[in-house]
């Protein structure tokens, strides 16, 4: 492993985290803004089954990383699904075997994604969309087969149900292991969904939960065996897209006030979360995550917990 100076010049922002600068070797360039939207791509795809269900599917091989080109394909999508009048049920899935949403892009320079405005909540861009999908008058469900590692557990938890394959489905907030605090809500969300000491297993561990874990956990609604998942949930969106819009738009209102973490508290995690991603500690560690092959080699991506075990070593 590299030493605390090869580490020196990194500048971050994660899980929600952008890593850009770093050099292992002595220097180190990566594209600039300029380049990264030239080469931006469509990661979020929208199929409309019908006017009243939509799929929307997480599509960035190899490992469905987010980064800020993704933030406004997310977005214009939460933006339709607030507007349409039609559509009262939509579903996210995947489709990149093995990923179903996983972290922030560490690559992109700081500023792809400090530049961006705030939604129309007031808050970052990343709390702003996950807040106003738990508030949209649809119904918004999570298809989990893969890793869905941070920002993928967090738009999980903003969705109104989990589903997720037995054998193939791996949640966790993997940022604690990286000196980092969870920025897009789970710090709030899970401690309702499971209860505190739950919350602080998966937060202060950075473990991964399999489904059948997440399941008793109540982290999902279900797991299921993975053939059958697909077709459960395609059955559930069918049914609910039948159903009269104003009246599920209503019961969800009803249910929200005692159940989603407001504004304020979701902002003040973000905020919690800028903080840590500019500690030394964050820096080093994400730094020697990238140093052994994170977004590269694809080891790193499905053992993350093993991985970060480990950071910090090297110069004690």
């Amino acid at each position: 492993m590299h030493s605390r100076s090869k580490l020196r010049s990194l500048q971050l922002i994660a899980c929600g985290v952008v890593v850009a600068g770093l050099v292992p070797g002595g220097s180190a360039s990566f594209a600039s803004g300029a380049e990264h939207a030239a080469a931006t791509k469509q990661e979020v795809r929208v199929d409309r089954v019908t006017p009243e269900y939509w799929r929307v599917t997480f599509d960035n091989p190899p490992f469905n990383i987010f980064g800020p080109e993704s933030i406004p394909q997310l977005n214009a999508v939460v933006t339709q699904l607030e507007q349409d009048p039609r559509v009262k049920v939509v579903v996210f899935e995947s489709a990149v075997p093995g990923f179903f949403l996983t972290h922030y892009d560490f690559l992109p320079p700081l500023s792809d994604t400090t530049n961006l405005p705030p939604g129309p909540t007031g808050l970052a861009p990343i709390p702003d969309m996950f807040v106003r999908l738990s508030r949209a008058p649809v119904v918004s469900i999570a298809s989990i087969r893969g890793r869905a590692t941070g920002i993928g557990s967090e738009i999980a938890l903003a969705s109104d149900m989990r589903f997720a394959s037995r054998e193939k489905a791996i949640l966790s907030q993997w940022e604690v292991g990286a000196a980092l605090v969870p920025g897009g809500g789970p710090v709030a969300r899970l401690p309702r969904l499971i209860g505190r000491g739950r919350a602080l297993e998966v937060l202060l561990t950075g473990d991964d939960i399999d489904g059948v874990l997440a399941e008793q956990y109540g982290y999902v609604n279900r797991s299921f065996p993975d053939a059958e998942l697909d077709k459960f949930v395609d059955t559930l969106a069918r049914r609910i897209a039948t159903l009269d819009k104003q009246t599920i738009a209503d019961i969800k209102q009803m249910v929200n006030v005692s159940s989603l973490p407001s504004n304020e508290e979701i902002g003040a995690q973000w905020d919690g979360f800028v903080a840590s991603a500019r500690r030394a500690q964050a820096q080093e560690r994400v730094g020697e995550l990238l140093h052994l092959g994170l977004q590269k080699n694809p080891d790193v991506e499905r053992r993350l917990p093993d991985y970060t075990s480990k950071l910090g070593q090297a110069s004690k």
